[in-house]
């Protein structure tokens, strides 16, 4: 009852946060994503033994939220069930044994790690089990998180999470899996060559959705500049890395959905810098132009390593010249080192049409968070790691069970300085 009461308020929560936060990102597949409402567990047990009154009422909310996700929600997304409504196939799930899963983590460099090991020791308290968490220094330490999952594999586990700092390079590690009959579950990014039968299931966010809501939002901001510019004009992104399967799903979706709303307006388009990006926007949209001739160029960098200081030397690159615009740092370090990169500057801002630079970040942090409170950066879209977190310890379980699971798509929404303190995403927004 717990978790189920749980589940249901967290639902109902995120589809009204999405509603309200999200403003074109309406559009997208908002409400098929999990509820990204931080409530965290001991808040859940008194709504518990409250008079029945009160049962009754998160019952009533659960089913409105059913029926919203219902009327809202694809038909299907990619590798998932395509509804997601605050975890039915985890309803009345207990766990066989006292499991302990290995967590492998990106790196414990972000704070955002931090709240996913909250949710996880939400979900730990309900089920009976225990975690162990562990990461390398730096998202960058790609030969160091290998080493980490190749010892939790050589332990035999009976499950194992992984948010994999680059997919190709664990895809040998995810065979000795499969052979061994270890379940994976992979958290925060999927993998998408994964050996078979070596993924049960990916919790993860629809980072192409998320992509998008960045381009729409900030497009609002941009849009009448772009209108009446009598030259060139230069959309920035700075990406954390070309490899990870959710960073380059993000950093398209922002690049296809800015292309899509530019070019319904009538202006030309190219893009330009990281090979990968340009590449596969080049292949996904067959009108780009070349620089010289385009009316708005969108330019993508990606530092040799995770790191603000690298992040911020790829912004100030692209925030230095004349005719850019706006910029998106595409997760927490990337914004940070936008942020770090104005600091020199003093060009971000939210008002365009007097020459402000837009910046849109993503994911939160004391620091994204201050900037978007004193108007120097625009606004941002956030995860849930918290609730990532929380159901990948409840796929883990299902799966030592032997349990069939299903992926889970979770939604990004934006945030701005009119929301952000909203009691339904303020919860998300980590420091």
């Amino acid at each position: 009852m717990k978790k189920k009461l749980l589940a249901s308020l967290l639902s109902a929560a995120m589809v009204m946060s999405l509603l309200a936060g999200c403003g074109a990102a309406a559009e997208q597949p908002a409400a098929a994503p999990a509820a990204e409402e931080a409530a965290p567990a001991e808040e859940a047990a008194p709504a518990e033994e409250e008079a029945p009154a009160a049962e009754a009422e998160t019952e009533e909310a659960a089913a409105t939220e059913e029926a919203a996700t219902e009327e809202a929600a694809p038909a299907s997304t990619e590798g998932g069930s395509g509804e997601f409504t605050g975890g039915t196939q985890f309803d009345g799930v207990t766990a066989k044994e006292a499991y302990k899963f290995p967590v492998d983590v990106k790196s414990f460099q972000s704070t955002y790690w931090q709240a996913a090991l909250k949710g996880m020791d939400m979900a730990k308290e309900e089920l009976g089990v225990d975690y162990d968490a562990h990461g390398p220094n730096s998202e960058s330490d790609i030969a160091d998180q290998v080493n980490m999952l190749n010892s939790d594999i050589n332990s035999n586990p009976p499950g194992i999470a992984l948010a994999a700092c680059d997919t190709s390079s664990v895809l040998d590690s995810l065979k000795d899996c499969a052979d061994k009959g270890i379940p994976v579950v992979a958290f925060d990014t999927g993998v998408a060559d994964a050996p078979e039968g070596s993924i049960v299931a990916t919790v993860a966010t629809d980072n192409t959705q998320a992509g998008e809501v960045a381009a729409e939002n900030m497009y609002k901001a941009i849009k009448d500049v772009i209108a009446g510019a009598d030259k060139q004009v230069r959309i920035g992104e700075v990406n954390q890395d070309a490899t990870a399967l959710n960073i380059q799903q993000r950093g398209m979706g922002f690049v296809n959905k800015m292309i899509e709303l530019v070019s319904a307006d009538g202006k030309t388009v190219a893009v330009v810098g990281n090979e990968f990006y340009a590449n596969e926007a080049k292949t996904a949209n067959k009108d780009l132009v070349d620089e010289k001739s385009a009316d708005v160029v969108i330019e993508v960098s990606v530092p040799a390593q995770t790191t603000v200081e690298l992040c911020s030397t790829a912004a100030q690159a692209i925030m230095s010249k004349s005719d850019t615009i706006a910029i998106f740092g595409s997760n927490q370090t990337a914004a940070e080192g936008v942020l770090a990169a104005d600091a020199n500057l003093s060009i971000l801002g939210t008002d365009a049409a007097a020459g402000d630079v837009i910046g849109v970040g993503f994911d939160a942090g004391s620091i994204i968070k201050g900037a978007i409170e004193d108007g120097t950066m625009y606004g941002a879209v956030t995860q849930s790691p918290l609730m990532m977190g929380y159901y990948a310890i409840y796929a883990l379980t299902m799966a030592a069970n032997g349990d069939k699971v299903e992926d889970f798509p979770t939604a990004g929404y934006w945030y701005d300085a009119s929301n952000m303190a909203d009691e339904t995403i303020a919860p998300n927004l980590y420091d």
